[in-house]
């Protein structure tokens, strides 16, 4: 297994983390609105825990762990739609928006777990689908709310 693959595999999930965490802190400086508040710092606070591991992974590993974050183009866009909603204070937006940028996350790590499987060891792989169904049920909390303004 090489090192060096496994480290840019672990780097491309912290940066996504990093996304999540940038992008809901920017959220939450946004509303006013003290459930959506608390909402984005659970958000955070999964992607917190979430990094967190994974820079310990790659330091033991004897990489570096990136820094800042990447904001692809799918994920800026929906973080610009999550503002513009905040704005309009519409909330099925604010959780479609979410809901998109969640998807991107957990697509990330399914992308790492099918496409870089061989330079994961049995720790690894088991981190990162621990993870991935956090951030699942992250991404399921917030379809579950938006479902439930839909049904209103």
């Amino acid at each position: 297994m090489d090192n060096e693959k496994t480290v840019d595999v672990l780097n491309t999930l912290i940066e996504i983390n990093n996304d999540r965490i940038e992008g809901y802190e920017t959220a939450s400086k946004e509303t006013d609105e003290e459930d959506l508040k608390r909402l984005f710092s659970h958000m955070i606070e999964t992607s917190t825990t979430c990094r967190q591991e994974l820079t310990e992974e790659v330091e033991r590993l004897g990489g570096t762990p990136i820094e800042g974050t990447k904001i692809t183009g799918k994920f800026f866009r929906a973080w610009m739609d999550v503002k513009a909603a905040l704005t309009g204070k519409d909330y099925k937006a604010i959780l479609n928006s979410c809901e998109y940028g969640e998807d991107v996350a957990v697509d990330t790590y399914d992308t790492a777990l099918k496409n870089d499987e061989e330079h994961l060891g049995l720790e690894q792989r088991t981190m990162i689908v621990e993870q991935r169904e956090r951030i699942k049920a992250d991404h399921d909390a917030i379809k579950e709310l938006r479902d439930q303004l839909v049904a209103q």
